[in-house]
């Protein structure tokens, strides 16, 4: 007859074990875990034209790449970035574009917000003000998501961002510095994951 395991060990490893998951949402809250997050490029063509609620505002929008971000190998949303025009990667915020982003499992918006912060300071640094103003500015404009939920932002340079949920508006943050900032988390040089910027770009990753 086997031996049971002791109280105490199932107990540690069921600990263990929500520990670990716990972690894996903080890191999650936009997919951007150094070292543990994969990117898997997709075709651009595999959708030919933006939501409709992208359409008005990117005429003759085409895109330019996407990819699906893994956390330890669980999916965690698939961005998808359109462009117009003769769009430059080195000067992208100075370009109207919109990257859509559709989440595969549930997500706290706030936890979105925060670590969408986190990931803005790699081009900082930033004042307290500015910092505390673009929290509450995500956290206006981010629900909680489900899997299959999208949310969609828009660039407008020199002028700010515009987002929707599921094809419903959000918000507008009237802030060009916040914009370059935010949408810089994917398509800045100093991104955190280098590969999905890449895929976004439609570019082979270095």
């Amino acid at each position: 007859m086997p031996h049971a395991r002791p109280v105490q060990t199932v107990f540690q490893a069921g600990r263990r074990q929500a520990l670990f998951r716990t972690a894996a949402t903080a890191w999650a809250g936009l997919g951007l875990a150094p070292g543990l997050v994969a990117a898997a490029a997709e075709a651009p063509g595999a959708a030919t034209a933006p939501p409709a609620e992208l359409l008005a505002e990117l005429p003759g929008a085409r895109a330019a790449g996407a990819g699906t971000l893994r956390f330890l190998g669980l999916e965690i949303y698939t961005a998808r970035l359109w462009v117009t025009g003769n769009f430059n990667a080195a000067a992208y915020a100075q370009s109207a574009f919109a990257l859509e982003l559709t989440y595969h499992r549930a997500l706290s918006g706030r936890l979105i917000a925060e670590r969408s912060l986190q990931e803005m300071r790699r081009q900082g640094p930033w004042s307290t003000t500015q910092e505390s103003n673009w929290l509450q500015a995500m956290v206006q404009s981010f629900p909680d998501v489900q899997n299959g939920d999208r949310i969609a932002g828009l660039h407008t340079p020199g002028a700010g961002a515009r987002f929707w949920f599921n094809g419903q508006t959000r918000a507008a943050v009237r802030d060009a510095d916040f914009s370059r900032v935010f949408f810089g988390i994917w398509l800045s040089e100093t991104s955190s994951e280098p590969q999905l910027r890449a895929s976004l770009l439609g570019q082979k990753p270095t």
